[in-house]
């Protein structure tokens, strides 16, 4: 039986540690505190995060980094991804040397405009060889419910690529193969901003017409940022692309299309994060995304315009309406 650490117990982590066991792996979880390791042993459950759903025996918590990564075959972080670079920096000494490392976070860190992998790389010293993404339709909850679902686990290796994919294929989730890392990274976190943007028109009372446009203009400012840095194309168009795009733009699962929903209902991000302990990656992320559309000279009028929003320099009325009226004369498709 393989032994797979993953740090991280958030919805999304202890999801992605079921799909582990129930794929036949012993699965050690790092949470942060200590009262929530004791409840995942003792009670076999996450109610702070996945309340109601029971998790597999073969998945134990543990507050220790050391005791997580010990014998682990592979390292899974799922982190909040403002907060990687300050874990990995505690957590670098007890990493196990030479296994895959791979990432289900979906951010870009602000201040470096760096995507994942590039700070985990930075942070441990490992090659690309051993760095994956794991991206696509990822609701947690429908995730940890076993409910069907499908993703790609990206790497640069194919042969690190193949060795994931069968070790997270369960009766109920299917990994897909791709070595476009950067394309996965960019799908997965970019879709977070536009999301924001259609919780804006859905919290306004739009309509569908409103809704997809906004989701199909975001694909294309998505395609277009992760072509400029060295994507492949096809990328967008599959599940780490448009499937994550219309999954977290359509779900009230969405912690993003929910922040954003309230936001156009008139609420401020502060009010909203002070009601919620779960993090949308896309309020913090949305900044970093538009810093590096601009290093690249990408047009990203959606992510700029949330950015405003968010930083509480236009409404989301504003925005939507703006977005509408700008000139159309150098856009296509």
């Amino acid at each position: 039986m393989t032994r797979v650490a993953v740090f991280g117990a958030g919805s999304w982590g202890t999801a992605f540690a079921t799909v582990l066991a129930n794929a036949g792996n012993q699965v050690s979880v790092w949470a942060r505190r200590e009262s929530l390791c004791e409840v995942i042993n003792t009670q076999h459950e996450n109610a702070e995060y996945l309340p109601g759903i029971r998790l597999s025996e073969a998945i134990t918590a543990t507050h220790d980094p050391a005791a997580a990564a010990d014998g682990a075959e592979a390292v899974v972080l799922a982190v909040p991804s403002q907060s990687l670079r300050d874990n990995l920096a505690d957590w670098a000494g007890v990493l196990p040397n030479a296994v895959p490392l791979v990432s289900l976070m979906k951010g870009v860190e602000l201040g470096t405009t760096k995507r994942m992998s590039e700070v985990i790389a930075e942070l441990t010293g490992a090659g690309p060889e051993r760095i994956a993404v794991v991206s696509g339709p990822n609701l947690a909850r429908e995730i940890a419910e076993g409910q069907p679902a499908a993703s790609v686990v990206a790497c640069a290796d194919e042969g690190t690529a193949a060795r994931l994919q069968k070790l997270c294929h369960s009766p109920t989730f299917r990994p897909y193969t791709n070595n476009d890392v950067i394309g996965c990274e960019l799908g997965g976190a970019c879709k977070n901003v536009i999301a924001l943007a259609v919780g804006m028109a859905v919290g306004l009372g739009f309509g569908d017409n409103a809704r997809a446009s906004v989701i199909t203009r975001g694909l294309a400012e998505i395609a277009r940022l992760g072509t400029a840095l060295g994507a492949q194309e096809h990328t967008f168009s599959g599940l780490a692309g448009l499937g994550d795009l219309v999954a977290t733009c359509s779900s009230p699962l969405s912690r993003n299309r929910t922040f954003g929903e309230k936001l156009g209902q008139g609420m401020s991000v502060a009010q909203i994060l002070e009601g919620t302990r779960q993090v949308a990656e896309g309020v913090k992320s949305c900044a970093s995304i538009s810093e590096l559309a601009h290093h690249h000279d990408v047009e990203m009028p959606i992510a700029e315009h949330v950015t405003k929003v968010v930083a509480g320099e236009m409404t989301p009325k504003d925005m939507l309406f703006s977005l509408v009226s700008r000139s159309a004369k150098s856009e296509r498709w």
